[in-house]
């Protein structure tokens, strides 16, 4: 039976690069991997869970596929997952909010040695993902902006390399504020929407934060070329 990804995890597939040797953190039912393996793009992966009804269904999942020769299914936490001697040469970890990501990737950055490219799709604070990535010589070689059900997700995907990113670049990414795509602009203005909102609701006493929310209101305005 063939596996059917979401558009999200079909976008994450399709940057791992043909022949990689894959490490998925939080594989949830392994749908990745196993899409990858089929697809003969790989012939090598890990599935790692942390918890335990994904993890039997990832074992599951890829037992009934006979796939269990090339998708190893590891009970761990992040990249606890990976040993030295898989020779990881890509991670992709995505679902998860960017704080996680970056704490993942922090906890693990021993294993990373071998890692050539990540592939990371955080639901959430993607500045958090990219300045780690900008603190530990990697650099972003590609990013894509989507929607699927009403979500919008960002792909980051980096490479081995030491470029910096000023203030704008860490929080709309390098690639997505130059392309500006309408889901891009959707994001962000719906973002602004919230800000505004937001605050309206905070009492003119308390200065400091009313300042902090003006300033993210003024740099989506300024990316954007919008004003209220």
């Amino acid at each position: 039976m063939e596996t059917k990804l979401s558009r999200r995890l079909e976008a994450v597939a399709s940057y791992v690069p043909q022949g990689a040797r894959l490490a998925d953190v939080g594989s949830d039912h392994a749908y990745l991997p196993l899409f990858l393996v089929e697809q003969g793009r790989i012939d090598f992966a890990v599935a790692g869970e942390v918890v335990q009804g994904p993890y039997q269904s990832a074992l599951q999942n890829v037992e009934q596929a006979g796939q269990s020769d090339k998708i190893s299914v590891r009970l761990a936490n992040g990249l606890a997952a990976v040993e030295l001697d898989d020779q990881v040469s890509t991670v992709t970890i995505a679902g998860m909010g960017g704080r996680l990501i970056a704490e993942i990737l922090e906890a693990g950055k021993d294993k990373l040695g071998s890692v050539e490219r990540l592939v990371l799709q955080p639901n959430n604070r993607e500045d958090d993902v990219r300045r780690w990535l900008v603190e530990h010589d990697f650099q972003l070689i590609a990013e894509e902006i989507l929607e699927e059900n009403d979500k919008i997700y960002e792909i980051l995907v980096a490479e081995k390399g030491n470029v910096g990113l000023t203030a704008d670049q860490l929080r709309f990414g390098p690639y997505l504020l130059e392309e500006q795509s309408a889901t891009f602009q959707k994001k962000w203005l719906k973002e602004l929407d919230k800000l505004t909102y937001a605050l309206e609701q905070v009492p003119l006493e308390r200065q400091a934060d009313r300042s902090a929310i003006s300033q993210k209101i003024q740099q989506i305005q300024e990316v954007l070329h919008v004003s209220k």
